[in-house]
């Protein structure tokens, strides 16, 4: 039975529940193959891939390279402690986690921020350029991810900043696979700067605005 062409990740996510809750899957057993999903749904692979990685994410299902998608535990895992379930988030999940953590790190370090912060921010943002231009994605990534720790430091903050350290590897982890070059992180640069200027002149509303442009959330 194909699937409605709303929301068609989450349905079939749903579905996937379903059958699995029903015994159809059972646990240890491998799921269809992507072409088999596709075929059975009625839904393109980016779907599949999206409605695994939900399910992935809830502890559902795991993913084995090269061997395939094997049903972990009927239920998904809904006991774990929050700093668990933010070292589980993967891929947009976790940048949705990064994107709300950072308008709150700007704001209160453009109110809490030393002269000193200001060196250190102001380095890494430096060398984020550099590498952006020079196109070297890695080292690139490093400098960016070591820009907005350095803001968070400055926020004074301890939990923001045991947050946010608990998500940069992570994240940096998956700017290395959805990034192949520099291009986002030369055209965002710009963004950065006014973002470190307003620290600077310690404005908070502003550096929230900076950072809510940065992070592509709505003002």
């Amino acid at each position: 039975m194909l699937i409605k062409k709303r929301n068609l990740a989450d349905e079939l996510a749903a579905r996937l529940v379903q059958k699995i809750s029903d015994g159809e899957f059972a646990v240890g057993e491998k799921l269809p193959t992507e072409p088999e999903l596709m075929a059975m749904f009625g839904v393109g692979r980016s779907t599949v891939r999206e409605a695994i990685r939900n399910l992935s994410q809830t502890g559902l299902v795991r993913v084995q390279q090269g061997l395939g998608t094997f049903v972990e535990k009927v239920r998904p895992t809904l006991d774990e402690s929050l700093s668990e379930r933010v070292l589980r988030a993967k891929g947009l999940e976790l940048n949705e986690i990064r994107q709300l953590i950072e308008l709150k790190i700007a704001e209160k370090a453009a109110g809490n921020r030393s002269d000193e912060d200001i060196k250190v921010i102001g380095t890494h943002l430096k060398m984020r350029g550099e590498m952006a231009l020079a196109n070297i994605p890695d080292k690139c990534i490093q400098a960016d991810i070591n820009f907005h720790l350095s803001i968070a430091f400055a926020a004074k903050s301890e939990f923001l900043l045991e947050l946010y350290k608990t998500i940069a590897e992570h994240l940096q982890s998956y700017f290395l696979e959805l990034y192949i070059n520099t291009e986002s992180f030369v055209n965002t640069q710009h963004m950065h700067e006014a973002l470190l200027q307003s620290i600077v002149a310690q404005e908070p509303a502003k550096a929230w605005e900076w950072a809510a442009k940065i992070t592509g959330q709505p003002l």
